[in-house]
């Protein structure tokens, strides 16, 4: 029987201890720790105990307006999506998330907003929100209140923040869209890769992407579930959000 991490009082301690100003806007404090990643009998992704450190991650998916701004200030072009009611990637979506950017482009926009993609053990051990053993942020069930899935009847992306958050106040961890993060995809990394703050492979011509999306079927919303597309790509069910460090205490 593997061991329960999760306790309220173990959760609230670390935040307490990491000692974090105020988040800043749009962002939720994660308060990092260990926990069981992955699933029994997963083949890229099976149960392993890992460690974060303590971080910021955006309550939602960036949207189109807010990478338009992005593209605006920067020069940058706009995904190939854009404009496509289909795919409600445009200016007249601006709370959707924005779909069609690369990983290139997520990367870029991380560093223009003075953030970064998430790992993946930290987007993962966010989207539990403190829960052991669950398929999805809030539990067991795709429920539509709180999954945006291919069975959820909306047929397409919602705004951000339509739905139910889980337990640390993040908004779509599983579905609206996929998240690209910042690593590397390699099939057997987890069979033996370091157990605290995990970067992904150091080569590979994949990058990860994570949490389902609109365009996915519920088991594909799992939190377990690994995904990649080659880092140029862009995708009509693909998104991301940013993480931040914590800034050391000045004091």
């Amino acid at each position: 029987m593997r061991r329960s991490w999760f306790l309220p009082v173990a959760f609230a301690a670390v935040a307490l201890s990491a000692g974090a100003a105020e988040p800043p806007e749009g962002m939720v404090l994660i308060p990092g720790g260990p926990f069981a990643m992955g699933t029994h009998g997963g083949e890229d992704n099976p149960l392993h105990d890992v460690v974060v450190s303590t971080f910021y991650l955006d309550r939602t998916e960036v949207t189109n307006a807010q990478y338009q701004r992005f593209c605006e200030e920067t020069g940058r072009g706009l995904p190939v999506f854009w404009g496509l009611e289909r795919f409600r990637c445009g200016p007249d979506w601006p709370d959707h998330p924005i779909v069609g950017a690369s990983h290139y482009d997520a990367v870029a926009y991380a560093a223009w907003a003075g953030k970064r993609l998430p790992t993946e053990a930290e987007w993962e051990f966010a989207a539990r929100g403190g829960l052991v053993g669950k398929h999805f942020p809030n539990g067991d069930d795709a429920d539509p209140l709180a999954v945006n899935h291919k069975g959820a009847g909306n047929d397409g992306t919602l705004p951000v923040g339509s739905l139910l958050p889980n337990a640390y106040g993040l908004h779509d961890m599983s579905g609206n869209v996929r998240e690209w993060v910042l690593d590397r995809y390699d099939r057997s990394y987890y069979l033996d890769g370091p157990s605290t703050d995990p970067q992904g492979p150091e080569t590979g011509k994949f990058r990860v992407i994570r949490g389902g999306g609109w365009y996915s079927g519920a088991t594909c919303n799992h939190i377990d579930r690994r995904n990649a597309l080659p880092s140029n790509f862009g995708d009509f069910n693909v998104g991301f959000r940013c993480a931040r460090d914590i800034e050391p205490d000045a004091d």
